[in-house]
């Protein structure tokens, strides 16, 4: 068993609290897991992104080779295509359709979607509108959580919730209960699209 997941987007999207959760939950799994992050210029809207290894065995680098990415999960379009080149054959791809737009000749948003579509395995959602829907427009990332928690099958479902738990308790029992919402709303969402 092995998971390799990309996390992409820009800095203060909740990328870190995603790679926080999704850890949690594989070491409670009793799973291997390596990790390494890179931050950019996170505190001024720059790219932020986070590798995650994940096995029953040993794993001997923290960095996805080209080409070995199960998951590349995007909080924002654009952000989800630079890390193409990491998908694998088989990989899938999940971004959230809002566009974070921090530079003056961003593309235009059709044609970034309109290459993710191009994809045979990939999952685009509106997590920005759906988290304000439901009242919880800051947990926009634990939508996103709940898709990529739907895709990883060796890690059962109620790690992420403790990895949830875990990550917002201090805050409240109320800040725990939207992020478990929000969560449970985007594995429904992305098992709906992956049938």
């Amino acid at each position: 068993m092995k998971n390799n997941i990309i996390l992409a987007g820009v800095g203060g999207q909740g990328i870190l609290t995603i790679a926080t959760i999704i850890g949690y939950a594989a070491l409670d799994s009793d799973l291997q897991l390596k990790q390494s992050e890179v931050h950019g210029m996170s505190q001024r809207g720059g790219d932020v992104q986070s590798h995650l290894r994940i096995s029953d065995k040993q794993i001997f680098s923290d960095l996805i080779p080209y080409g070995k990415a199960d998951i590349i999960a995007s909080v924002e379009p654009m952000e989800s295509l630079r890390y193409l080149p990491y998908l694998s054959d088989e990989g899938w791809l999940i971004t959230n359709t809002k566009p974070y737009v921090n530079i003056p000749n961003y593309p235009e948003i059709e044609k970034v979607l309109a290459e993710i579509k191009k994809l045979p395995r990939h999952i685009l959602i509106d997590a920005d509108v759906i988290a304000k829907d439901m009242g919880a427009p800051r947990a926009m990332n634990m939508i996103m959580l709940g898709a990529i928690a739907s895709l990883m099958d060796d890690i059962p479902y109620d790690k992420f919730q403790k990895g949830i738990k875990y990550v917002f308790e201090r805050k409240g029992e109320k800040i725990v209960d939207i992020n478990m919402k929000a969560m449970d709303k985007g594995k429904e969402i992305a098992a709906e699209k992956t049938k």
